[in-house]
This record gives structure tokens, C-alpha cells and sequence, in this order.
């Protein structure tokens, strides 16, 4: 559950810390007291998308954090290294004006993504417009699939589905008509010839540009070879190096016994004597290898512009070029076989066919066992918001098989006796969209591990009687599950066990927004207030006393919590 929320520098919120309590929480105050933005808060803890507008005007950065407590083992904190000892989590986010965010939970840095999954396992907002969603059909289908828990089937679906989708599109492409076909497999056929004459093989641009260098350079290399040689070995008239060492070692080899200087200069001097003869007989090497033919760098420079032609249209290197060959050879078979390739792909696609029909029977029936428990826990939560006569009704129709299976869902009701069942667009009042919608979050809610449920003015287009079923029915929820309303009805505001206002004032020039928790004479004057308006008389204290006294009977009865013992 929610223990601590605090805010600073949110819209007109400069810094406020409530401290939620178990069961059933209200938040009320006047419109534009800024209510809604302790809900926004609450959004911008757990990750959802936020505004830098939403930063006080003035300030450089917004913060929020969250304590949560008894929080259970969710799988989002183990796969992000998140440990919450003895069941306590602590969430940060700050906004800054340049739209960044630095996010922790229990102190530990994580993304806005991470925040986003972390909160979707701890708290569960319904805003003010979600009773619109029902008017949406598309989503009446992913409704009853999260109440069935349908993920299984729906997931083994997709497989097939997916797998017939590829036969599909390797069958389309390589259908094409005639004349394409022929002009694609001239193009083929060209590129293939051009890159076949040329008899390229890896590796060999670079042997080209290392030989081309040798021979643009070919005087400098020469002579500095020629010279090299010549002072190494001499010529007719004169002694090189390599002969003058042997004189010298020679030279040394007599004086051996005189001593082991003699010896090791010897030694030395023969060394180095083989080093220079070594040398000597791989610069003659090279002068040899230096065989220059007049037309050697004409066909290099030749064959190096053919190459860079062919890597201009194919590839970037010669590797590429000879890729893109391969790949032209492939598709060159693909289409010149593709009748027999398509008649192959075309009996794969039966098969998958079938695997996909059955497949969507098995996810059908699902959704059908589903759709009958569904239909019957709403009716029952419906009959509790004071809609007994109201009948809702899930109805399946057939449709080809998409990404989600074969079935058309729509949620159907009728408001009044003897009347056929519509589409929930065409007959549900405001009040009514709220309440169904009211209903069918309870249901899911169940299969769900979320400790919080939110609801931001749950009561739009509902009054009277049917206001108080609301609040009776929150009140329930309360006993499973820590409830936060906002609302503007005093029906709700008295049920709740805890009751705060969100006061808006000036200082200074500027707008402040405050909560309070109130106690049992304050929450009299605010309930008199919702009744009656600004100006709150004793009739209306006396009403608003006797609305406390009415919901703490009933929690009474019910074995509901009470604002004293919670």
C-alpha cells in the first residue's frame, strides 16, 4: 500500500506530504483546488509520462516520491536488482526543465521505463475519462482477455499465426507478373555476367594498391637497393662491407689465446660479420624481384579502375561485391524455380492454415468460458451499484484471423426492461459508463496484484441513490485493497475511513495548494460544504453528521474498517 506521498514544486503544489492510511481514502476540495494533481503526482512517481509544464512555475526542477509498504515479491524488482527488505519501497523521480528525469527505487538508479514496470505492479490509476475506453470496441476484446487470463492461448495463437503470416509474404514475393519477371531476370542476369567477367577474388585490391605503390616508386626503390648492395658486397674495384668483416675477424682469430678479450671480440665481431652477410643476400634478393615490365603498371591501373567501377555499383569492398553476386545468384534460382517454390510454400501453407484455425477455436473457447464468468460477476457488481434491472451481455462474432485471434468482442447492455441489447456506446448514460467501468475494474482488479487502486472522480455523472451504491461499493473494495477517490460527492467522502482536503490559497502573490487531513468536526464542515456550497448551515452540518454516522453503520454491518481503527 501507499504510506507517504511527497511532492514538491508540482503545478501549484510547492511541497506537501500526505500520509495515506489502509481502507478507504477521499480526497475532496473546491474545482481547480488542484486535487487532480496529486493524482498527476502519483502518475509522475510510478513512471507515466509527464510534462516539464508540469514543473511550478519558477522552479528548476519538480520531485516526487512514494513509500510503499507490505509491498509483495514482484517479478519487476528481482529482473531490475531491486531488493525491498521487509517489504518497503521507496520510489524518487525528478523532472527537470530540459526534460530530463533522474529516477531510484530504495536509492538505487533506474530508467523511466524501469520506474514505469516497477509501478505497474504496485498501484492501479483510474482517471476521470477511462469510462470512454468502453465506448472503444477494439479494447472490449483485451478486457475479457486480462479477466481470463488468456495469455497462454492467445501467445500459442500468434506462433501459428505469425508462421502462416511469413508463407504469406514469401509467397507474394515471388508472385510477380510476366513481364516483371523478365525484366528482373535481365538485370539479374546482366549484374551476375559483369561481376562473373571481372574474376574477382578477396583480398586481391589490396595485393594491387601494394604492388601499384612498388612500381609508381620503382627509381626510389631501385636505387636505394642498388646503393645498399653495393657498399654490403663491393663490386670489381672496390671491397664491401661484408668482405671487409671477414678481413677483420680473420684478423682476430689469430690473437684467440691471448686472452678472453681477444675471444669474445672474435665472437662478436663474427656475429655481426653474419648479420651483415645475411642482409646482404636478401637486398640482393629484392634487386632481383625489382623485374619491372613497361605495361605491369598500365594493366595494374587498368585492373584497379575495373575494380572500383564494380564497387561504385555493388559494394564497398571486393568482399561486398562478391556477396551481392552470391545474393543475385540466389534470387536469380528463387525466381526461375518459383512455381515450384510457390506450389511447395503454398501446401506449407495449408498445413499452417490449419494449425492457425485451430489454434483460434482453442483461444475462441477460451474466451468464451471467460465471457460467461465475466458477464456474471458484472451483473452481480452492477446489481450492487444499483443497476439490478441493467443486463450485460458479451457478444463473439466471427472475422478473419488477426494478430488476435478470430473474434469480433463487444460489450452489450440494456438500461431498461424489455429492451434488446445495444452496444454500450449507443445507450449508456455518463453515470452508467462510470459505474460499468467501476465494475469491471473490481473484476480485474481481482486477478491483480496491485495493493492500490486510484480512482480520480470515479463519480462523474452519478448521483443520489446510485451515488451511495458507489461509495458502498469502494467501501468493499477498501477491505481487500487500499482505495484512493477523489471526489465531489459527500456520499463517497463520508464512507471513507481516512478524508483529506485539498485547500488552494494565495501568499505572496502566488497560488499554494495544501492538504489536510481532516478530523471528525472538519470532516462535518467539508461534507456540509460538497452539499450545500460555500455557505454551510446548521440543517447541513446535522445532514453532514448524520452521512458519517450512516457509513460508519454500515461498515459496521458489513465488518468494514473504520476511519478509529484503521
Amino acid at each position: 500500500m501507499l504510506q507517504l506521498l511527497h511532492i514538491e514544486n508540482i503545478a501549484v503544489i510547492e511541497e506537501a506530504d500526505i500520509t495515506f492510511c489502509r481502507g478507504f481514502n477521499a480526497l475532496t476540495g473546491e474545482t481547480g483546488a488542484g486535487k487532480s494533481i496529486v493524482i498527476d503526482a502519483m502518475g509522475a512517481v510510478l513512471g507515466q509520462r509527464t510534462s516539464r509544464d508540469l514543473i511550478r512555475t519558477g522552479a528548476a526542477k519538480a520531485f516526487v516520491s512514494a513509500l510503499f509498504i507490505d509491498v509483495p515479491a514482484l517479478p519487476a524488482l528481482d529482473e531490475n536488482g531491486i531488493s525491498a527488505e521487509g517489504g518497503e519501497l521507496l520510489l524518487q523521480r525528478e523532472i527537470y526543465g530540459d526534460g530530463k528525469n533522474a529516477c531510484r527505487a530504495n536509492g538505487r538508479p533506474i530508467t523511466v521505463a524501469q520506474l514505469r514496470q516497477i509501478g505497474s505492479g504496485l498501484l492501479n490509476i483510474h482517471g476521470q475519462h477511462d469510462g470512454q475506453l468502453l465506448l472503444d470496441e477494439e479494447r472490449h476484446c483485451d478486457y475479457l482477455d486480462s479477466f481470463g487470463r488468456i495469455a497462454p492461448q492467445l501467445e500459442a495463437y500468434q506462433v501459428c499465426y505469425r508462421s502462416l503470416e511469413e508463407i504469406r509474404r514469401k509467397i507474394r514475393g515471388l508472385r510477380m507478373d510476366e513481364a516483371e519477371r523478365e525484366r528482373r531476370v535481365d538485370a539479374l542476369q546482366h549484374q551476375i555476367e559483369e561481376i562473373e567477367r571481372a574474376e574477382l577474388r578477396p583480398g586481391e585490391e589490396e595485393e594491387l594498391l601494394e604492388r601499384r605503390n612498388v612500381l609508381r616508386n620503382s627509381e626510389k626503390f631501385l636505387s636505394a637497393v642498388r646503393g645498399a648492395s653495393f657498399y654490403l658486397s663491393g663490386d670489381e674495384d672496390s671491397t664491401g662491407a661484408v668482405a671487409l668483416l671477414e678481413e677483420a675477424e680473420s684478423a682476430l682469430t689469430g690473437a684467440r689465446g691471448l686472452g678472453d678479450q681477444f675471444s669474445q671480440l672474435a665472437q662478436r665481431l663474427s656475429a655481426l660479420r653474419s648479420e651483415a652477410w645475411d642482409i646482404a643476400e636478401t637486398v640482393r634478393d629484392m634487386e632481383g624481384s625489382y623485374d619491372f615490365s613497361p605495361g605491369e603498371l598500365d594493366a595494374i591501373e587498368s585492373r584497379t579502375d575495373l575494380i572500383y567501377r564494380l564497387k561504385k555499383k555493388y559494394g564497398a569492398t571486393v568482399e561486398d561485391v562478391l556477396a551481392f553476386l552470391d545474393k543475385s545468384r540466389e534470387e536469380l534460382d528463387r525466381i526461375q524455380f518459383a512455381d515450384d517454390t510457390i506450389a511447395r510454400l503454398e501446401k506449407e501453407q495449408e498445413k499452417a492454415q490449419r494449425k492457425v484455425e485451430k489454434a483460434a477455436e482453442t483461444l475462441t473457447e477460451a474466451r468464451k468460458a471467460a465471457a460467461a464468468v465475466l458477464e456474471a460477476r458484472i451483473q452481480e457488481e452492477l446489481r450492487q451499484l444499483d443497476m439490478p434491472k441493467v443486463r450485460f451481455a458479451i457478444c463473439f462474432a466471427q472475422r478473419e484471423p488477426g494478430e488476435t485471434g478470430a473474434d469480433e468482442v463487444r460489450f452489450l447492455m440494456s438500461a431498461n426492461v424489455g429492451e434488446d441489447l445495444k452496444p454500450i456506446q449507443k445507450i449508456a448514460s455518463g453515470g452508467e459508463l462510470a459505474r460499468i467501468m467501476l465494475a469491471l475494474k473490481n473484476v480485474l482488479a481481482e486477478n491483480e496484484s496491485v495493493g492500490t487502486m486510484v480512482f480520480d472522480e470515479v463519480d462523474t455523472g452519478v448521483s443520489g441513490r446510485a451515488a451511495q451504491k458507489v461509495a458502498e461499493k469502494l467501501a468493499q473494495v477498501s477491505r481487500t485493497k487500499q482505495v484512493l477517490c477523489v471526489t465531489h460527492l459527500p456520499q463517497l467522502a463520508a464512507m471513507a475511513d481516512t478524508h483529506f482536503s485539498v485547500e488552494k490559497g494565495e501568499r505572496g502573490g502566488r497560488t499554494y495548494t495544501r492538504v489536510v487531513e481532516l478530523n471528525r468536526q472538519q470532516r462535518q464542515q467539508e461534507l456540509a460544504r460538497l452539499t450545500g456550497g460555500s455557505h454551510v448551515t446548521e440543517a447541513q452540518l446535522t445532514g453532514a453528521e448524520e452521512l458519517i454516522r450512516a457509513a460508519e453503520g454500515y461498515k459496521a454491518e458489513h465488518g468494514l474498517r473504520n476511519a478509529e481503527n484503521v
